[in-house]
């Protein structure tokens, strides 16, 4: 094992039994086509992680505020799984050095790319999960999303309704949301959604499910249409 990733355990607080998942998950799929590629790609781990992370966060939420409402929960639950949370989290350990990756990812800036972060970072929560089962994950998670738990006092406003209240402020009416795309295996898809606003250029998003990629499409239109009313 390489020094970075020797420091990386130190860093994360995790001492990997089986080195083999700590390499899988920081390999990007770039790096799995390579002709001298030895590690699977990070994508099975990230699948897994994303469903390890929102059930450990989830937690943390139903016993931290007590008296919301499953609606309140949820948007809490969106805005820390999101890929923004996981790329900041990602710089806090600072898991980009330790990316394994294609000469082609790397000259095009992969390490510094918020998405690649994010699902690297999801991988890395199911390679903790897979070693030390899920105490060793919640530790994890608990040690390093706990600043953004305590950031926002109240509820975050979910991209999806903060788009339907300005639309129909505006008498636009309500968004409009279409599967565009569906690709990866079965096990792992990867939907891609338009949303439509009348008198505005549509925006698409993907994620690893319906309700996710129709936020960040959401979250884009609301960033399309603030960059119009600035101009």
């Amino acid at each position: 094992m390489n020094r970075r990733l020797k420091s990386l355990q130190q860093r994360i607080g995790h001492l990997f039994n089986d080195a083999s998942l700590l390499h899988q998950a920081v390999a990007h799929a770039s790096s799995s086509n390579q002709p001298d590629a030895r590690t699977e790609s990070n994508e099975r781990l990230e699948f897994l992680g994303d469903r390890v992370l929102g059930l450990v966060i989830a937690d943390m939420l139903f016993k931290r505020f007590r008296h919301e409402d499953e609606g309140a929960l949820s948007r809490r639950l969106t805005a820390l799984v999101r890929k923004e949370a996981l790329a900041r989290i990602a710089t806090r350990i600072d898991l980009a050095p330790c990316l394994t990756l294609s000469q082609g990812e790397e000259d095009t800036g992969g390490r510094k790319n918020p998405a690649l972060l994010a699902d690297a970072c999801e991988a890395l929560i199911a390679a903790v999960y897979m070693d030390g089962g899920l105490d060793a994950a919640r530790q994890f998670i608990e040690n390093n999303w706990q600043d953004l738990l305590d950031e926002d006092p109240t509820p975050p406003k979910d991209a999806k309704t903060a788009l339907q209240e300005w639309t129909q402020a505006r008498e636009l009416g309500l968004p409009k949301y279409e599967v565009s795309g569906q690709t990866g295996p079965s096990h792992a898809p990867i939907f891609s959604i338009t949303v439509s606003v009348r008198g505005y250029h549509d925006q698409n998003a993907t994620g690893p499910s319906k309700r996710r990629a129709e936020q960040d499409a959401a979250d884009a239109m609301l960033k399309h249409v603030a960059g119009l009313d600035v101009e």
